[in-house]
């Protein structure tokens, strides 16, 4: 029996929403299903140089005739809300037991296994959020083999591969003159690729958060800072072993890939390099910026303090002389004399002295330099 053994946090659960794992002991080849999983599209597109069929099919038994042509054939699964189709779906296409276990089951970590006459990649697409800093992860199942392409899909909602589906139709480039493994690098680019723009929104964030953080730090900037620092974790973890799953198709001479895809292939680890280099970078810039956070903090705290102690340093002279003039003994008889007590003016001559050694004080701190806000942090 398979259950979900625990929840995700809750940050990791937005970005890894359907992320389980087997109970111990459970049997090789087990499917999960989630309950909430979309019910299963499936679409085939298939070409040749002068041949193009795009179409939905509503059966895994429909893609049969187009697996032995001598054309390309694309079938694209979205959604994985439906067991027995999944089953169906590996038994049209012949696949291994663990195969359609890594297919179906999310969460897997990106890699490539060889089983002869079918190659298993397995990627992690990303799709940026709309207006926000943030993005929908998902991963993309690839099953090659020797002129078909299977793939299948987390989500139908987050896509990055409509691109190479136009493509395909209206005959750009050379991708109908190529084979399935052609297909293969083709989307391969595209989901690397995917990754620029998810990390362009990070950039521009982390610039506005960068003045935020000198000029005007706030309790919802450090959880900001945190917030991005989880989220870019979640995309090395992504981008990391992608990078050797590409390596790995490069360095391994499976025959179901060409000499010329492993050129296009170099192209696209040089991708996933600059988008790790990318990645490495903004997590530094993000823990600069929490140092700097913490440091403005510890600034205006202290500006503070240094505003307190001015005053309270102003007002103990002053506190001095108003507690020896408030005593109010009576010191006619006594050789210790008080006249200022009778004075006409006594009282005005107080307040005047105690005005100076204000003043006095002030012109001290201020020529000292201590009036100044030396951190150049604007306070609340």
């Amino acid at each position: 029996m398979v259950k979900k053994i625990r929840r995700i946090p809750k940050v990791v659960k937005k970005l890894y929403r359907k992320d389980f794992y087997h109970e111990p002991g459970t049997l090789p080849g087990t499917i999960i299903i989630d309950e909430n999983a979309d019910y299963p599209t499936i679409y085939l597109i298939d070409y040749q140089p002068n041949k193009f069929i795009r179409k939905q099919v509503e059966t895994p038994e429909e893609c049969i005739p187009y697996l032995d042509t001598q054309s390309v054939s694309w079938v694209d699964v979205q959604g994985l809300g439906n067991k027995d189709i999944l089953e169906r779906l590996g038994k049209v296409f012949e696949l291994h037991p663990l195969v359609l276990e890594d297919v179906v089951n999310m969460g897997e970590r990106p890699k490539v296994e060889d089983y002869e006459d079918q190659l298993l990649i397995i990627a992690r697409m990303v799709v940026p959020k709309e207006r926000i800093c943030g993005f929908y992860s998902e991963q993309v199942s690839f099953v090659l083999g020797k002129n078909y392409l299977l793939t299948v899909q987390e989500e139908p909602e987050h896509d990055c591969l409509e691109n190479v589906r136009i493509r395909i139709e209206r005959g750009k480039g050379i991708i109908r003159k190529q084979g399935a493994d052609y297909l293969a690098y083709t989307l391969l680019d595209a989901i690397i690729d995917g990754f620029f723009p998810v990390l362009e929104l990070y950039g521009d964030r982390l610039e506005e958060l960068e003045e935020e953080v000198i000029f005007k730090p706030t309790r919802q900037t450090l959880q900001q800072i945190y917030q991005i620092r989880r989220e870019l974790l979640q995309l090395r973890r992504a981008i990391w072993p992608q990078r050797d799953a590409i390596s790995t198709l490069i360095r391994d001479r499976s025959e179901l890939i060409t000499e010329d895809v492993r050129i296009y292939l170099r192209d696209c680890y040089d991708h996933t390099v600059q988008v790790m280099d990318m990645v490495e970078t903004y997590r530094e810039l993000s823990s600069g910026l929490m140092d700097v956070y913490l440091s403005a903090v510890s600034n205006k705290m202290n500006e503070i303090m240094k505003l307190l102690t001015v005053v309270s340093s102003i007002f103990i002279p002053l506190t001095f002389v108003a507690g020896i003039y408030g005593m109010n003994f009576n010191t006619e008889k006594s050789p210790y004399n008080m006249p200022e007590l009778n004075w006409y003016w006594g009282y005005p001559i107080c307040l005047a002295v105690m005005a100076a050694i204000a003043a006095g004080l002030l012109f001290f701190f201020w020529r000292r330099g201590w009036l100044t806000n030396s951190s150049g942090i604007k306070s609340d």
